[in-house]
């Protein structure tokens, strides 16, 4: 019997956590001659930046989606090209093996965080800070490869009792 198990992210921590990181980093990089530089790294609510933005979160979490797609749901049919908004959270349900060890779902769902955040910064300093996307872009990578691990951890089979 199959265990399924369910992703909720939320949105708004979402954009928080990129917002947070593209401050960081500008703020990092500040020097004496590179204000407006370090200003146009760092993502904000203003409507092109969270147009932006939330289109690269879309775009991550179908990569997401891609990488999961042995275990989703198939019901969902259904595909257009509009992005998600800032109240759409993400919700994937997995339909995992008996012996899936349910002890990494809390992994799954931080790794799945951290892949979609790092991937909308990559891409968002692709656009506004060329150089700075290498980090990201590495961390992204090697998120996909914590949840290909995590997604294959299974339970050691118990003998079942006598009584």
């Amino acid at each position: 019997m199959k265990k399924s198990i369910t992703l909720n992210l939320s949105m708004s921590e979402i954009i928080y956590d990129i917002q947070n990181k593209t401050y960081l980093t500008g703020r990092s990089v500040a020097g004496a001659d590179n204000h407006s530089h370090v200003a146009n790294m760092q993502a904000n609510d203003d409507d092109e930046n969270a147009a932006q933005i939330l289109r690269s979160i879309t775009m991550a979490a179908m990569i997401l989606r891609n990488r999961l797609s042995e275990f989703l749901d198939a019901k969902d049919l259904m595909s257009t090209n509009e992005s998600l908004s800032e109240k759409d959270d993400i919700s994937l349900t997995l339909d995992m093996p008996s012996n899936f060890n349910p002890s990494v779902t809390k992994s799954l769902a931080e790794v799945a965080h951290e892949f979609i955040v790092a991937s909308a910064v990559a891409d968002w300093f692709a656009i506004t800070a060329k150089g700075e996307t290498t980090d990201y872009t590495q961390v992204a990578k090697n998120c996909l490869s914590v949840l290909e691990e995590a997604i294959c951890k299974r339970s050691r089979p118990s003998r079942p009792s006598k009584d």
